[in-house]
Protein backbone atom coordinates (compact mmCIF):
# COMPACT_ATOMS: atom_id res chain seq x y z
CA UNK A 1 0.00 0.00 0.00
CA UNK A 2 1.25 3.59 -1.54
CA UNK A 3 -0.03 7.19 -0.53
CA UNK A 4 0.33 9.12 -3.81
CA UNK A 5 -1.02 12.53 -4.52
CA UNK A 6 -2.61 12.93 -7.48
CA UNK A 7 -4.61 14.85 -10.05
CA UNK A 8 -8.00 13.53 -9.40
CA UNK A 9 -9.03 14.26 -12.98
CA UNK A 10 -6.50 11.58 -14.17
CA UNK A 11 -8.30 8.73 -12.31
CA UNK A 12 -10.59 6.04 -14.28
CA UNK A 13 -13.40 5.09 -13.20
CA UNK A 14 -14.12 1.24 -12.16
CA UNK A 15 -16.46 -0.08 -14.99
CA UNK A 16 -17.36 -2.86 -12.37
CA UNK A 17 -17.99 -0.82 -9.84
CA UNK A 18 -20.75 -1.88 -6.71
CA UNK A 19 -22.48 1.46 -6.87
CA UNK A 20 -23.95 2.32 -9.91
CA UNK A 21 -27.34 3.69 -8.48
CA UNK A 22 -27.16 7.76 -8.76
CA UNK A 23 -26.67 9.07 -5.24
CA UNK A 24 -29.63 11.92 -4.10
CA UNK A 25 -28.33 15.67 -5.12
CA UNK A 26 -29.11 16.22 -1.31
CA UNK A 27 -25.80 14.05 -0.38
CA UNK A 28 -23.54 15.11 -3.26
CA UNK A 29 -23.89 18.46 -2.08
CA UNK A 30 -23.47 17.52 1.49
CA UNK A 31 -20.26 15.50 0.81
CA UNK A 32 -19.19 18.59 -2.06
CA UNK A 33 -19.36 21.21 1.39
CA UNK A 34 -17.67 18.93 3.51
CA UNK A 35 -14.73 18.41 1.01
CA UNK A 36 -14.43 22.17 0.78
CA UNK A 37 -14.17 22.67 4.05
CA UNK A 38 -12.22 20.12 5.67
CA UNK A 39 -10.93 18.22 2.51
CA UNK A 40 -10.85 14.47 1.72
CA UNK A 41 -10.86 13.02 4.94
CA UNK A 42 -10.35 8.91 3.81
CA UNK A 43 -8.47 8.70 0.85
CA UNK A 44 -9.92 6.82 -2.13
CA UNK A 45 -8.28 3.49 -2.79
CA UNK A 46 -7.03 2.84 -6.83
CA UNK A 47 -5.09 0.47 -8.17
CA UNK A 48 -2.73 0.23 -11.04
CA UNK A 49 -4.31 -0.33 -14.78
CA UNK A 50 -3.81 -3.97 -15.43
CA UNK A 51 -3.84 -3.91 -19.03
CA UNK A 52 -0.44 -2.24 -19.22
CA UNK A 53 -1.59 1.44 -18.95
CA UNK A 54 0.39 3.93 -15.94
CA UNK A 55 -2.53 5.41 -14.61
CA UNK A 56 -5.07 4.11 -11.61
CA UNK A 57 -8.66 3.32 -11.73
CA UNK A 58 -10.53 3.85 -8.46
CA UNK A 59 -11.27 0.52 -6.45
CA UNK A 60 -13.63 3.07 -3.83
CA UNK A 61 -13.96 6.49 -3.36
CA UNK A 62 -15.69 7.05 -6.58
CA UNK A 63 -18.07 9.93 -5.14
CA UNK A 64 -14.90 11.83 -3.52
CA UNK A 65 -13.08 11.62 -6.68
CA UNK A 66 -16.04 13.14 -8.27
CA UNK A 67 -16.77 16.00 -5.78
CA UNK A 68 -13.03 16.75 -5.73
CA UNK A 69 -13.32 17.78 -9.06
CA UNK A 70 -16.46 19.56 -8.35
CA UNK A 71 -14.91 21.68 -5.87
CA UNK A 72 -11.66 22.58 -7.61
CA UNK A 73 -8.99 20.70 -5.95
CA UNK A 74 -5.84 20.29 -8.21
CA UNK A 75 -4.64 17.33 -6.06
CA UNK A 76 -5.79 14.62 -3.72
CA UNK A 77 -4.36 12.25 -1.75
CA UNK A 78 -5.08 8.31 -2.81
CA UNK A 79 -4.23 5.05 -1.60
CA UNK A 80 -2.59 3.01 -4.30
CA UNK A 81 -3.05 -1.20 -3.25
CA UNK A 82 -2.30 -4.29 -5.38
CA UNK A 83 -5.26 -5.12 -7.34
CA UNK A 84 -6.80 -8.33 -5.96
CA UNK A 85 -7.56 -12.00 -7.96
CA UNK A 86 -11.96 -10.84 -7.65
CA UNK A 87 -10.68 -6.75 -9.63
CA UNK A 88 -11.42 -5.55 -5.82
CA UNK A 89 -15.14 -6.63 -6.32
CA UNK A 90 -15.39 -7.48 -2.43
CA UNK A 91 -13.68 -4.54 -1.18
CA UNK A 92 -15.72 -2.42 -3.24
CA UNK A 93 -18.91 -4.03 -2.08
CA UNK A 94 -17.94 -3.62 1.88
CA UNK A 95 -16.78 -0.47 1.74
CA UNK A 96 -19.49 1.26 0.00
CA UNK A 97 -21.63 -0.50 2.34
CA UNK A 98 -20.36 0.78 4.91
CA UNK A 99 -19.96 4.00 3.93
CA UNK A 100 -23.93 4.85 2.24
CA UNK A 101 -26.40 2.00 2.04
CA UNK A 102 -26.82 0.46 -1.27
CA UNK A 103 -29.21 0.57 -2.84
CA UNK A 104 -31.09 -3.16 -3.11
CA UNK A 105 -30.68 -3.07 -7.18
CA UNK A 106 -26.99 -2.52 -6.79
CA UNK A 107 -26.34 -5.28 -4.03
CA UNK A 108 -28.28 -7.68 -5.58
CA UNK A 109 -26.38 -7.32 -9.16
CA UNK A 110 -22.88 -7.00 -6.99
CA UNK A 111 -23.70 -10.14 -4.66
CA UNK A 112 -24.67 -12.00 -8.62
CA UNK A 113 -21.15 -10.50 -10.14
CA UNK A 114 -18.91 -11.74 -7.11
CA UNK A 115 -20.25 -15.27 -7.80
CA UNK A 116 -19.50 -14.92 -11.63
CA UNK A 117 -15.75 -13.78 -10.27
CA UNK A 118 -15.97 -17.09 -8.47
CA UNK A 119 -17.03 -16.22 -4.70
CA UNK A 120 -19.26 -19.03 -3.31
CA UNK A 121 -22.43 -18.04 -1.54
CA UNK A 122 -20.85 -19.26 1.89
CA UNK A 123 -17.77 -17.21 1.23
CA UNK A 124 -20.27 -14.23 0.49
CA UNK A 125 -22.09 -14.67 3.55
CA UNK A 126 -18.88 -14.79 6.22
CA UNK A 127 -17.84 -11.67 4.19
CA UNK A 128 -21.17 -9.84 4.77
CA UNK A 129 -22.29 -11.12 7.79
CA UNK A 130 -25.27 -12.50 6.25
CA UNK A 131 -26.86 -16.07 6.48
CA UNK A 132 -26.22 -18.11 3.18
CA UNK A 133 -30.07 -18.50 2.50
CA UNK A 134 -30.36 -14.59 2.82
CA UNK A 135 -27.24 -14.66 -0.25
CA UNK A 136 -29.58 -17.23 -1.95
CA UNK A 137 -32.29 -15.17 -1.79
CA UNK A 138 -30.59 -12.00 -3.23
CA UNK A 139 -29.21 -13.69 -6.09
CA UNK A 140 -32.40 -14.82 -7.09
CA UNK A 141 -33.47 -10.97 -7.22
CA UNK A 142 -30.86 -10.41 -9.20
CA UNK A 143 -31.90 -12.42 -12.04
CA UNK A 144 -35.24 -10.66 -12.23
CA UNK A 145 -36.08 -8.81 -15.80
CA UNK A 146 -33.69 -6.17 -16.06
CA UNK A 147 -36.03 -3.54 -17.31
CA UNK A 148 -37.62 -4.18 -14.26
CA UNK A 149 -34.35 -4.24 -12.33
CA UNK A 150 -33.93 -0.52 -13.70
CA UNK A 151 -37.07 0.58 -12.78
CA UNK A 152 -36.68 -0.44 -9.03
CA UNK A 153 -33.59 1.32 -9.10
CA UNK A 154 -35.39 4.31 -9.36
CA UNK A 155 -36.90 3.65 -5.89
CA UNK A 156 -40.34 2.02 -6.88
CA UNK A 157 -39.94 -1.10 -5.43
CA UNK A 158 -42.75 -3.50 -4.85
CA UNK A 159 -43.41 -5.28 -1.74
CA UNK A 160 -41.96 -8.86 -0.19
CA UNK A 161 -44.65 -10.57 -1.29
CA UNK A 162 -44.62 -9.28 -4.97
CA UNK A 163 -41.49 -9.23 -5.44
CA UNK A 164 -41.07 -13.06 -4.20
CA UNK A 165 -43.77 -13.84 -6.77
CA UNK A 166 -42.00 -12.05 -9.84
CA UNK A 167 -38.70 -13.57 -8.70
CA UNK A 168 -40.61 -17.20 -9.12
CA UNK A 169 -41.17 -16.45 -12.31
CA UNK A 170 -39.32 -16.96 -15.94
CA UNK A 171 -37.67 -14.48 -17.45
CA UNK A 172 -40.07 -14.91 -20.42
CA UNK A 173 -43.01 -14.83 -18.29
CA UNK A 174 -41.68 -11.47 -16.72
CA UNK A 175 -41.05 -10.12 -20.14
CA UNK A 176 -44.52 -10.86 -21.80
CA UNK A 177 -46.26 -9.01 -18.13
CA UNK A 178 -43.78 -6.11 -18.40
CA UNK A 179 -44.62 -5.19 -21.45
CA UNK A 180 -47.96 -5.09 -20.98
CA UNK A 181 -48.05 -3.66 -17.49
CA UNK A 182 -44.92 -1.51 -17.90
CA UNK A 183 -45.67 2.11 -16.39
CA UNK A 184 -45.56 4.70 -19.14
CA UNK A 185 -43.38 7.28 -20.06
CA UNK A 186 -43.29 9.82 -17.56
CA UNK A 187 -45.11 7.33 -14.67
CA UNK A 188 -42.80 6.69 -11.78
CA UNK A 189 -44.69 3.98 -10.14
CA UNK A 190 -45.47 0.66 -11.82
CA UNK A 191 -48.65 -1.60 -11.32
CA UNK A 192 -46.76 -3.75 -9.24
CA UNK A 193 -50.07 -5.50 -7.97
CA UNK A 194 -51.02 -6.27 -11.63
CA UNK A 195 -47.31 -7.15 -12.55
CA UNK A 196 -47.29 -10.29 -9.81
CA UNK A 197 -51.11 -11.02 -10.33
CA UNK A 198 -50.26 -11.55 -14.16
CA UNK A 199 -47.35 -13.90 -12.84
CA UNK A 200 -48.61 -15.59 -9.41
CA UNK A 201 -49.09 -19.28 -9.78
CA UNK A 202 -50.88 -22.02 -7.65
CA UNK A 203 -47.80 -23.85 -5.57
CA UNK A 204 -48.75 -26.82 -3.99
CA UNK A 205 -45.69 -27.09 -1.10
CA UNK A 206 -43.77 -30.53 0.24
CA UNK A 207 -45.06 -29.91 3.59
CA UNK A 208 -48.79 -30.68 2.57
CA UNK A 209 -47.47 -33.94 0.24
CA UNK A 210 -48.57 -37.22 2.01
CA UNK A 211 -46.45 -39.27 -0.56
CA UNK A 212 -42.88 -39.92 -0.62
CA UNK A 213 -39.71 -39.37 -2.63
CA UNK A 214 -40.50 -42.33 -4.80
CA UNK A 215 -44.04 -40.92 -6.09
CA UNK A 216 -42.70 -37.44 -6.51
CA UNK A 217 -39.83 -38.96 -8.77
CA UNK A 218 -42.70 -41.01 -10.83
CA UNK A 219 -45.12 -38.21 -11.63
CA UNK A 220 -42.24 -36.40 -12.34
CA UNK A 221 -42.19 -33.59 -9.64
CA UNK A 222 -39.14 -31.33 -8.80
CA UNK A 223 -39.25 -29.61 -5.68
CA UNK A 224 -38.12 -25.50 -5.84
CA UNK A 225 -37.01 -23.81 -2.52
CA UNK A 226 -39.15 -20.91 -1.64
CA UNK A 227 -36.07 -18.64 -0.82
CA UNK A 228 -38.77 -15.75 1.33
CA UNK A 229 -40.39 -18.76 3.67
CA UNK A 230 -39.33 -18.63 6.92
CA UNK A 231 -36.07 -20.34 7.60
CA UNK A 232 -37.85 -22.69 10.34
CA UNK A 233 -40.41 -23.67 7.60
CA UNK A 234 -40.37 -26.40 4.78
CA UNK A 235 -41.06 -23.73 1.58
CA UNK A 236 -40.37 -26.30 -0.90
CA UNK A 237 -42.78 -26.03 -4.01
CA UNK A 238 -44.01 -27.74 -6.95
CA UNK A 239 -46.18 -25.75 -9.34
CA UNK A 240 -47.39 -28.35 -11.23
CA UNK A 241 -50.80 -29.14 -9.60
CA UNK A 242 -51.63 -32.40 -11.69
CA UNK A 243 -48.75 -33.96 -11.12
CA UNK A 244 -48.95 -33.20 -7.17
CA UNK A 245 -52.63 -34.13 -6.93
CA UNK A 246 -52.17 -37.67 -8.96
CA UNK A 247 -49.64 -38.41 -6.32
CA UNK A 248 -51.69 -37.51 -3.89
CA UNK A 249 -54.19 -39.95 -4.93
CA UNK A 250 -52.66 -42.63 -5.63
CA UNK A 251 -51.21 -42.58 -2.19
CA UNK A 252 -54.73 -42.74 -0.40
CA UNK A 253 -55.33 -45.44 -2.99
CA UNK A 254 -52.02 -47.36 -1.69
CA UNK A 255 -53.20 -46.40 1.86
CA UNK A 256 -56.83 -46.55 2.03
CA UNK A 257 -58.57 -48.32 5.14
CA UNK A 258 -60.18 -51.77 4.83
CA UNK A 259 -63.93 -49.64 5.60
CA UNK A 260 -62.34 -46.78 3.58
CA UNK A 261 -63.31 -44.54 0.53
CA UNK A 262 -62.02 -41.87 -1.55
CA UNK A 263 -64.60 -39.57 -2.16
CA UNK A 264 -64.75 -35.52 -3.33
CA UNK A 265 -65.51 -32.13 -1.51
CA UNK A 266 -68.67 -30.07 -1.80
CA UNK A 267 -68.77 -26.51 -2.28
CA UNK A 268 -67.65 -25.43 1.06
CA UNK A 269 -64.25 -27.98 0.79
CA UNK A 270 -65.87 -30.45 3.02
CA UNK A 271 -65.99 -34.41 2.30
CA UNK A 272 -68.92 -35.18 0.34
CA UNK A 273 -70.04 -38.39 2.40
CA UNK A 274 -73.05 -40.92 1.11
CA UNK A 275 -76.26 -40.35 1.52
CA UNK A 276 -77.92 -40.95 5.10
CA UNK A 277 -74.48 -40.98 6.19
CA UNK A 278 -73.79 -39.58 9.35
CA UNK A 279 -70.41 -38.42 10.58
CA UNK A 280 -68.53 -39.34 13.63
CA UNK A 281 -67.35 -36.76 15.82
CA UNK A 282 -66.49 -38.79 18.42
CA UNK A 283 -64.09 -41.97 18.71
CA UNK A 284 -65.18 -44.09 15.92
CA UNK A 285 -66.08 -47.74 16.46
CA UNK A 286 -64.96 -50.78 14.29
CA UNK A 287 -68.24 -50.79 12.05
CA UNK A 288 -67.50 -47.53 10.95
CA UNK A 289 -66.18 -45.90 7.48
CA UNK A 290 -63.35 -43.68 6.62
CA UNK A 291 -63.81 -41.09 4.02
CA UNK A 292 -60.46 -39.81 2.91
CA UNK A 293 -60.48 -36.55 0.17
CA UNK A 294 -58.33 -33.68 -0.71
CA UNK A 295 -58.38 -29.97 0.64
CA UNK A 296 -58.58 -27.29 -1.23
CA UNK A 297 -54.99 -26.90 -0.47
CA UNK A 298 -54.19 -30.19 -1.67
CA UNK A 299 -53.85 -32.01 1.50
CA UNK A 300 -54.88 -35.62 2.17
CA UNK A 301 -57.85 -35.30 4.78
CA UNK A 302 -59.65 -38.29 6.68
CA UNK A 303 -63.11 -38.00 8.47
CA UNK A 304 -64.98 -40.83 9.86
CA UNK A 305 -69.02 -41.89 9.16
CA UNK A 306 -71.26 -44.03 9.99
CA UNK A 307 -74.15 -46.20 8.03
CA UNK A 308 -77.51 -46.32 9.20
CA UNK A 309 -78.35 -49.83 9.88
CA UNK A 310 -80.68 -52.31 7.43
CA UNK A 311 -84.05 -52.90 7.84
CA UNK A 312 -85.63 -56.04 7.55
CA UNK A 313 -89.48 -56.67 6.09
CA UNK A 314 -90.26 -56.79 9.67
CA UNK A 315 -88.53 -53.66 10.68
CA UNK A 316 -85.73 -54.98 13.11
CA UNK A 317 -82.50 -53.89 12.81
CA UNK A 318 -80.30 -56.89 10.20
CA UNK A 319 -77.30 -58.36 11.88
CA UNK A 320 -73.75 -56.33 12.22
CA UNK A 321 -72.48 -58.35 9.10
CA UNK A 322 -75.36 -56.68 7.58
CA UNK A 323 -73.66 -53.54 7.46
CA UNK A 324 -70.96 -53.85 5.47
CA UNK A 325 -73.25 -53.99 2.43
CA UNK A 326 -74.08 -50.37 2.47
CA UNK A 327 -70.24 -49.73 1.72
CA UNK A 328 -69.66 -46.98 -0.41
CA UNK A 329 -67.70 -47.25 -4.19
CA UNK A 330 -64.83 -45.52 -3.51
CA UNK A 331 -63.54 -43.04 -6.29
CA UNK A 332 -59.93 -43.19 -7.21
CA UNK A 333 -58.62 -39.85 -9.17
CA UNK A 334 -60.26 -40.20 -12.99
CA UNK A 335 -58.64 -41.53 -15.94
CA UNK A 336 -58.96 -37.67 -17.34
CA UNK A 337 -58.64 -35.23 -15.38
CA UNK A 338 -60.88 -31.92 -16.10
CA UNK A 339 -58.39 -30.15 -18.21
CA UNK A 340 -58.56 -33.56 -20.32
CA UNK A 341 -61.78 -33.63 -20.92
CA UNK A 342 -61.55 -29.83 -21.74
CA UNK A 343 -59.48 -30.59 -24.31
CA UNK A 344 -61.46 -33.54 -25.67
CA UNK A 345 -63.97 -31.16 -26.12
CA UNK A 346 -62.14 -28.74 -28.15
CA UNK A 347 -60.43 -31.64 -30.49
CA UNK A 348 -63.92 -33.61 -30.82
CA UNK A 349 -65.46 -29.72 -31.90
CA UNK A 350 -62.70 -29.67 -34.57
CA UNK A 351 -63.14 -32.63 -35.79
CA UNK A 352 -66.80 -32.66 -35.64
CA UNK A 353 -66.68 -29.23 -37.88
CA UNK A 354 -64.42 -30.48 -40.14
CA UNK A 355 -66.50 -33.76 -41.05
CA UNK A 356 -69.39 -31.74 -40.94
CA UNK A 357 -67.69 -29.39 -43.66
CA UNK A 358 -65.86 -32.53 -46.07
CA UNK A 359 -67.28 -35.66 -45.11
CA UNK A 360 -69.84 -37.32 -47.24
CA UNK A 361 -73.20 -36.71 -46.03
CA UNK A 362 -76.70 -38.25 -47.33
CA UNK A 363 -79.10 -35.86 -47.74
CA UNK A 364 -81.46 -37.62 -45.28
CA UNK A 365 -78.93 -37.72 -42.51
CA UNK A 366 -78.03 -34.21 -43.12
CA UNK A 367 -81.53 -33.41 -42.57
CA UNK A 368 -82.09 -35.82 -39.60
CA UNK A 369 -78.55 -34.15 -38.44
CA UNK A 370 -80.64 -30.65 -38.38
CA UNK A 371 -83.34 -31.72 -36.80
CA UNK A 372 -81.31 -33.58 -33.71
CA UNK A 373 -78.83 -30.21 -33.89
CA UNK A 374 -81.71 -28.21 -32.30
CA UNK A 375 -82.50 -30.25 -29.39
CA UNK A 376 -78.88 -29.51 -28.06
CA UNK A 377 -78.41 -27.92 -24.80
CA UNK A 378 -76.81 -24.97 -25.93
CA UNK A 379 -79.33 -24.00 -28.56
CA UNK A 380 -81.90 -21.39 -27.64
CA UNK A 381 -84.14 -19.82 -30.46
CA UNK A 382 -86.53 -17.14 -30.21
CA UNK A 383 -89.55 -17.40 -32.26
CA UNK A 384 -90.12 -13.58 -32.87
CA UNK A 385 -93.83 -14.16 -31.38
CA UNK A 386 -92.98 -11.91 -28.37
CA UNK A 387 -90.69 -9.39 -30.33
CA UNK A 388 -87.82 -10.07 -29.19
CA UNK A 389 -85.13 -11.23 -32.32
CA UNK A 390 -81.72 -11.04 -30.25
CA UNK A 391 -81.29 -14.47 -30.42
CA UNK A 392 -81.02 -16.89 -33.71
CA UNK A 393 -79.38 -13.56 -35.37
CA UNK A 394 -76.52 -16.01 -36.41
CA UNK A 395 -78.11 -17.98 -38.73
CA UNK A 396 -79.70 -15.24 -40.96
CA UNK A 397 -76.08 -15.71 -42.69
CA UNK A 398 -77.43 -19.42 -43.80
CA UNK A 399 -80.75 -18.50 -43.96
CA UNK A 400 -79.98 -15.36 -47.04
CA UNK A 401 -78.39 -18.00 -49.22
CA UNK A 402 -81.62 -19.75 -49.69
CA UNK A 403 -82.71 -16.38 -51.63
CA UNK A 404 -81.86 -14.94 -55.30
CA UNK A 405 -80.92 -11.52 -56.26
CA UNK A 406 -84.94 -10.68 -56.79
CA UNK A 407 -85.40 -11.60 -53.06
CA UNK A 408 -87.51 -15.11 -53.72
CA UNK A 409 -87.16 -17.91 -51.95
CA UNK A 410 -85.20 -20.03 -54.51
CA UNK A 411 -82.22 -22.14 -54.16
CA UNK A 412 -80.66 -25.38 -55.71
CA UNK A 413 -79.32 -28.52 -53.97
CA UNK A 414 -75.71 -27.61 -53.40
CA UNK A 415 -77.12 -24.55 -51.74
CA UNK A 416 -79.12 -26.05 -49.75
CA UNK A 417 -76.74 -28.92 -48.41
CA UNK A 418 -73.87 -25.77 -47.83
CA UNK A 419 -76.49 -23.98 -45.48
CA UNK A 420 -77.17 -27.22 -43.47
CA UNK A 421 -73.88 -27.83 -42.86
CA UNK A 422 -73.28 -24.12 -41.73
CA UNK A 423 -76.32 -24.37 -39.49
CA UNK A 424 -75.04 -27.98 -37.76
CA UNK A 425 -71.22 -26.33 -37.45
CA UNK A 426 -73.05 -23.09 -35.90
CA UNK A 427 -74.97 -25.58 -33.37
CA UNK A 428 -73.74 -28.81 -32.23
CA UNK A 429 -70.42 -28.35 -29.85
CA UNK A 430 -68.44 -31.02 -27.70
CA UNK A 431 -66.83 -27.76 -25.96
CA UNK A 432 -66.89 -28.54 -22.08
CA UNK A 433 -68.85 -25.13 -21.57
CA UNK A 434 -71.91 -23.22 -22.04
CA UNK A 435 -71.90 -23.98 -26.09
CA UNK A 436 -71.73 -27.47 -25.17
CA UNK A 437 -74.68 -29.49 -26.77
CA UNK A 438 -74.40 -32.80 -25.14
CA UNK A 439 -74.86 -36.40 -26.16
CA UNK A 440 -76.61 -35.07 -29.43
CA UNK A 441 -73.24 -33.68 -30.84
CA UNK A 442 -71.32 -37.06 -30.27
CA UNK A 443 -74.31 -38.88 -31.94
CA UNK A 444 -73.67 -36.42 -35.00
CA UNK A 445 -70.28 -36.74 -34.92
CA UNK A 446 -70.65 -40.73 -34.68
CA UNK A 447 -73.32 -40.84 -37.83
CA UNK A 448 -70.89 -38.59 -40.29
CA UNK A 449 -67.65 -40.57 -39.11
CA UNK A 450 -66.08 -37.38 -37.44
CA UNK A 451 -63.77 -40.25 -35.22
CA UNK A 452 -61.50 -39.91 -38.61
CA UNK A 453 -61.25 -36.68 -38.40
CA UNK A 454 -59.72 -36.28 -34.73
CA UNK A 455 -56.21 -34.90 -34.33
CA UNK A 456 -53.21 -36.57 -32.86
CA UNK A 457 -53.73 -36.22 -28.84
CA UNK A 458 -50.10 -38.16 -28.34
CA UNK A 459 -49.01 -34.96 -27.32
CA UNK A 460 -47.55 -33.74 -24.10
CA UNK A 461 -50.30 -31.33 -23.61
CA UNK A 462 -52.98 -33.99 -23.34
CA UNK A 463 -51.07 -37.21 -21.92
CA UNK A 464 -50.18 -35.10 -18.98
CA UNK A 465 -54.08 -35.17 -18.33
CA UNK A 466 -54.07 -38.96 -17.71
CA UNK A 467 -53.60 -40.57 -14.50
CA UNK A 468 -50.68 -43.52 -14.53
CA UNK A 469 -53.32 -46.51 -15.46
CA UNK A 470 -54.96 -45.03 -18.24
CA UNK A 471 -51.17 -43.76 -19.37
CA UNK A 472 -49.91 -47.41 -19.11
CA UNK A 473 -52.93 -48.81 -20.76
CA UNK A 474 -52.19 -46.06 -24.10
CA UNK A 475 -49.09 -48.26 -24.71
CA UNK A 476 -51.42 -51.19 -25.48
CA UNK A 477 -50.34 -51.75 -29.69
CA UNK A 478 -46.91 -50.32 -29.05
CA UNK A 479 -43.82 -51.05 -28.52
CA UNK A 480 -44.00 -48.59 -25.73
CA UNK A 481 -43.60 -50.14 -22.44
CA UNK A 482 -44.25 -48.69 -19.51
CA UNK A 483 -41.75 -47.22 -17.31
CA UNK A 484 -41.31 -46.87 -13.34
CA UNK A 485 -41.98 -43.03 -13.61
CA UNK A 486 -44.75 -41.46 -15.43
CA UNK A 487 -43.14 -38.75 -16.55
CA UNK A 488 -40.57 -41.18 -18.41
CA UNK A 489 -43.84 -43.49 -19.91
CA UNK A 490 -45.37 -39.92 -20.97
CA UNK A 491 -41.82 -38.88 -23.21
CA UNK A 492 -41.78 -42.18 -24.71
CA UNK A 493 -45.30 -42.11 -26.08
CA UNK A 494 -45.15 -38.60 -27.33
CA UNK A 495 -41.94 -39.76 -28.96
CA UNK A 496 -43.63 -42.48 -30.38
CA UNK A 497 -46.70 -40.84 -31.66
CA UNK A 498 -44.45 -37.82 -33.25
CA UNK A 499 -45.02 -38.84 -36.28
CA UNK A 500 -47.88 -41.21 -35.60
CA UNK A 501 -51.21 -40.82 -34.71
CA UNK A 502 -52.75 -41.75 -31.24
CA UNK A 503 -56.87 -40.37 -30.39
CA UNK A 504 -57.66 -42.34 -26.82
CA UNK A 505 -60.77 -43.84 -26.22
CA UNK A 506 -62.77 -41.33 -23.97
CA UNK A 507 -62.01 -38.99 -26.97
CA UNK A 508 -64.41 -41.11 -29.95
CA UNK A 509 -67.40 -39.90 -30.92
CA UNK A 510 -69.39 -43.30 -29.16
CA UNK A 511 -72.66 -42.22 -26.99
CA UNK A 512 -73.44 -44.40 -24.13
CA UNK A 513 -76.49 -45.88 -23.51
CA UNK A 514 -77.36 -43.91 -20.11
CA UNK A 515 -76.88 -40.89 -22.04
CA UNK A 516 -78.99 -41.52 -24.57
CA UNK A 517 -81.73 -43.19 -22.43
CA UNK A 518 -81.58 -40.21 -20.56
CA UNK A 519 -82.34 -37.82 -23.40
CA UNK A 520 -85.37 -40.16 -24.29
CA UNK A 521 -86.57 -39.69 -20.91
CA UNK A 522 -86.28 -35.93 -20.68
CA UNK A 523 -88.77 -36.13 -24.16
CA UNK A 524 -91.57 -38.04 -22.62
CA UNK A 525 -91.49 -36.28 -19.72
CA UNK A 526 -91.84 -33.00 -21.32
CA UNK A 527 -94.25 -34.40 -23.13
CA UNK A 528 -96.50 -35.89 -20.51
CA UNK A 529 -95.95 -32.15 -18.50
CA UNK A 530 -97.19 -30.52 -21.78
CA UNK A 531 -100.12 -32.84 -21.69
CA UNK A 532 -103.32 -30.80 -20.35
CA UNK A 533 -105.18 -33.66 -20.25
CA UNK A 534 -102.47 -35.99 -18.42
CA UNK A 535 -104.51 -36.49 -15.39
CA UNK A 536 -107.57 -38.39 -15.05
CA UNK A 537 -107.26 -39.70 -19.02
CA UNK A 538 -105.35 -42.65 -19.18
CA UNK A 539 -105.43 -44.61 -22.40
CA UNK A 540 -106.89 -42.00 -23.81
CA UNK A 541 -104.65 -40.01 -27.28
CA UNK A 542 -104.43 -36.41 -26.43
CA UNK A 543 -106.37 -33.63 -28.44
CA UNK A 544 -104.39 -31.15 -30.52
CA UNK A 545 -106.77 -28.49 -32.21
CA UNK A 546 -109.26 -31.10 -31.92
CA UNK A 547 -107.33 -33.74 -33.85
CA UNK A 548 -105.58 -37.15 -31.99
CA UNK A 549 -101.62 -36.85 -32.04
CA UNK A 550 -102.39 -40.28 -33.81
CA UNK A 551 -103.82 -37.75 -36.52
CA UNK A 552 -101.84 -34.85 -36.56
CA UNK A 553 -98.26 -37.21 -36.56
CA UNK A 554 -100.09 -39.17 -39.74
CA UNK A 555 -100.38 -35.58 -41.22
CA UNK A 556 -96.77 -35.24 -40.50
CA UNK A 557 -95.88 -38.06 -42.58
CA UNK A 558 -97.82 -37.59 -45.93
CA UNK A 559 -96.30 -33.62 -45.84
CA UNK A 560 -92.85 -35.55 -45.53
CA UNK A 561 -94.00 -37.82 -48.94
Amino acid sequence: MELKFIDPRSLKDNPDKARRSKSSPQADALLLATIKAVGIVQPPVVAAEADGGNGFVIDEGHRRVTQAIAAGLEEIAVLVVSRAEDGGAMRSLVTTIAHEQLNPVDQWRAIERLVALGWTEDAIGIALAQPVRQIKKLRLLANVLPAMLDHMAKGDMPDERQLRTIAAASLDEQKEVWKAHKPAKGDRQASWWAIANGLAKTRMFARDASFGDDLAQAYGISWVEDLFAPADQDGRYTTDVEAFLGAQQEWMTQHLPKKGVITETNTWGEAKLPPKAERVYGTPKKSDHTAMYLDRDGKVKSVQFRMPDAKNARGKAAEDAGGDEAVVVSRPRPDVTRKGIEMIGDLRTDALHEALSRAPVEDDTLLALLVLAFAGQNVRVDSGAGGDFRHGGRFGRHAAALFDAEGKFAFDTDTLRIAARGVLIDVLSCRENISKSGIVAVVAGGAIGADGFLANMGTEDFLSCLSRPALEASCADTPVLPRARVKDTRAALVEHFKEGHFVHSAALFAPDAMSLSQLTKSAVAEVEDDDPGAEGTAGQDRLVDGETADEVEEGYREAAE
